[in-house]
């Protein structure tokens, strides 16, 4: 019976054979995969435009001669060792406060505290005219720790539906408000590219501005976006902690930059980890915080919104605001009139 035994858990040739032939074949795919991603790098972001297509173009016949002139395994040792040299010189390129920036981003917040008083510099503020017409960008603004009394959540979609881009904004006193917006930071003739986002052509920026500017762009201004306003549950407390990461977080922009990434740095995942820390009951990752065009769902389900009672399709209507926002145009209380009627003010 032990023979027995011993002949059924030993694998059969056939058996072997074939799970090592599925072995190999998941290396040589995901072997391929950093290849591909590598040609992409090189393509993307070889830094003289006129190498781009020579250095891309040696190393796929490199490869290629690996692969045609090499026995395996060694030419997937090799091929992997081309992969890794890749990566070695794209981790080394190095972000940078300097450049022809975007007239709208051409400066980076910075704030300074002492004790309750909060100064905020280069807060954004334009006037404008069009999505692509403005003047009168930056002020500084002093605000006081002890005046926080709510966190709101703004919401922006534009189609897609796994895509939008949350703005936190904290309200101080009755009527001021300081909005943060995480975003990519564009240099003169770049614009966004989901692609792109992937690879390092974008430097990442805190914008912290008025309402009435980085809202109202998104409501007034720009065609097809939809924004919705929730007030959070976190109260004040953790919502001057919240506060006071993404000032920590400007300000660290400010000496040591970092590249915008589609994953790892973008308007939510930036600041995920951080805001996670700094209210009760944190939950764990979830894809929509990546996949993040139904991230308003996700923080209802989690308890993060003032509801009024209602269920989240309802509440998703009535916390609609552009019309509203249109509405108010120009108006000085337009932060006051966005918020009338909605769940929580």
């Amino acid at each position: 019976m032990d023979n027995a035994v011993g002949h059924r858990l030993t694998p059969s040739p056939v058996r072997f054979r074939a799970m090592r032939a599925l072995g190999r074949t998941i290396m040589w795919l995901i072997l391929a995969l950093l290849i591909l991603w590598a040609v992409a790098a090189l393509y993307v972001d070889v830094r003289i435009a006129v190498l781009r297509i020579p250095v891309t173009a040696i190393y796929v016949l490199g490869i290629l001669a690996i692969l045609l002139m090499v026995k395996r395994p060694w030419a997937a040792v090799l091929c992997f060792a081309g992969f890794c040299i890749v990566l070695a010189w794209w981790l080394s390129l190095r972000p940078s406060n300097e450049g022809n920036w975007q007239p709208d981003a051409d400066r980076t917040a910075w704030a300074e505290i002492s004790g309750d008083r909060v100064v905020i510099h280069n807060l954004r503020n334009c006037d404008y005219r069009s999505k692509t017409d403005y003047t009168n960008c930056w002020s500084d603004r002093t605000v006081y720790l002890s005046q926080l009394r709510y966190a709101d959540l703004f919401f922006t979609t534009w189609g897609p539906k796994y895509i939008g881009h949350p703005i936190v904004s904290f309200q101080f006193g009755d009527h001021d408000h300081i909005a943060f917006s995480i975003e990519a930071r564009y240099k003169v003739g770049q614009d966004y590219s989901a692609i792109l986002g992937f690879f390092r052509q974008y430097e990442l920026i805190f914008i912290a501005a008025d309402e009435r500017d980085v809202i109202r762009l998104r409501t007034n201004y720009r065609k097809d976006e939809e924004v919705y306003l929730y007030r959070t549950t976190v109260p004040p407390g953790r919502a001057r902690e919240i506060f006071l990461a993404y000032l920590a977080y400007l300000n660290q922009l400010r000496d040591h930059p970092e590249w915008y990434n589609a994953v790892t740095r973008n308007c939510t995942t930036t600041m995920d980890r951080q805001i996670a820390k700094d209210v009760s009951h944190p939950q764990p990752w979830n894809y929509q915080l990546l996949l993040n065009g139904t991230l308003d769902e996700l923080l209802y389900d989690r308890g993060r919104l003032v509801t009024g009672g209602l269920p989240f399709p309802e509440l998703k209507q009535r916390e609609h605001i552009n019309a509203a926002a249109k509405a108010a145009g120009q108006s000085p209380d337009w932060s006051a009139l966005i918020r009338a009627g909605r769940a929580g003010f």
